[in-house]
């Protein structure tokens, strides 16, 4: 069963954004705003400091997208944190996540704490220069952090999914697609979740 989320659904949270200076500033900021609400997804996104997955001379603690090159943004750190709370009774330890559209590498890194020593977080973006570009971020993390024998990020075509790795306790999709693929709602475990938004003009949050 699939629910449309439109994204007038957040309408009752501020629709301002705010600028910070640090990682544990901007995450503060969004648990005030009532965009984190679980301690679990709060700990996970303090880990990932999103400096690391963003471009020099970018702005990474404002909460707005930013552009990573090749016409891509990292999403908003509101929208991150959306789609963790979305994932949260899926992505749980020992879980095993897909991320399409995988991009910089940070919603991934955040999946990874997420999941635990056991879990595994499968990355997959369509565009060469990102993947390893978000690799080597992951290795920035890596020297601190032991996530880099749980998140495996690789080229391909995202639509397909990651077959030789499924099934998946969940999926989430960066990217918007014109309706749900098949493939991927046939990777998903009994009971998983899908959370992707569909839509070429209005977009809504499929899960």
């Amino acid at each position: 069963i699939y629910q449309f989320i439109s994204k007038k659904s957040d309408s009752n949270l501020p629709m301002h954004r705010y600028s910070y200076s640090t990682n544990d500033e901007l995450i503060k900021g969004l648990i005030l705003d009532g965009y984190l609400k679980e301690q679990s997804i709060a700990e996970a996104m303090k880990k990932v400091d999103r400096k690391h997955f963003c471009l020099p001379n970018t702005e990474p603690y404002h909460d707005c997208p930013q552009h990573i090159g090749h016409g891509v943004t990292i999403s908003a750190p509101h929208m991150h944190a959306y789609c963790l709370e979305e994932l949260k009774n899926h992505a749980k330890a020992g879980a095993k996540i897909l991320d399409v559209g995988s991009g910089s590498g940070y919603l991934s890194a955040c999946l990874a704490h997420m999941v635990g020593p056991t879990g595994m977080v499968v990355g997959i973006d369509v565009i060469p220069q990102l993947v390893e570009r978000s690799k080597q971020s992951l290795l920035l993390l890596g020297q601190s952090q032991d996530i880099m024998s749980r998140v495996r990020i690789s080229v391909g075509d995202g639509w397909k999914g990651c077959p030789e790795e499924a099934p998946f306790d969940a999926i989430h999709v960066g990217a918007a697609a014109e309706e749900v693929p098949r493939a991927l709602l046939d990777q998903l475990k009994i009971g998983g979740r899908l959370v992707i938004p569909v839509g070429t003009e209005q977009q809504a949050l499929k899960r």
